[in-house]
């Protein structure tokens, strides 16, 4: 069974910086496309950014600037760096995995993913 699990999160004031990791269990990573969504409270979970296996990219237009997504191959684990951060950037972040075609229409939806971690709790407060 496929696990994935995010690391990273915490608490940061206003324009800090935070580098979330996802990692799973397995290889997949590697040969499937990775995306971060987020939930804040009472809202729906939406898409932040996600890298396909070739290395294109995609971001929710708030973030972009701000947002880095990377891969190391040889550590088998996808980052999100998280620059300048705001409060409205606050909620639980979720990495997943999937493997259908890429695609910038649906790169940040999160019906094409098929694996999914616990998440990790993102605060941005003074």
């Amino acid at each position: 069974q496929v696990r994935v699990v995010e690391s990273g999160g915490g608490l940061v004031q206003p324009g800090g910086s935070l580098r979330l990791s996802c990692t799973a269990s397995g290889d997949i990573l590697n040969f499937y496309h990775v995306a971060w969504f987020r939930q804040a409270p009472e809202k729906e979970r939406e898409g932040v950014s996600s890298i396909g296996t070739g290395g294109s990219t995609n971001y929710k237009d708030s973030v972009k600037g701000r947002f880095t997504i990377s891969r190391d191959s040889g550590k088998r684990t996808v980052y999100l760096q998280m620059n300048s951060l705001k409060p409205e950037d606050t909620g639980v972040y979720y990495c997943a995995a999937g493997d259908q075609e890429y695609k910038t229409t649906t790169a940040l939806k999160d019906i094409v993913y098929d694996y999914w971690g616990q998440g990790t709790q993102v605060t941005v407060s003074s």
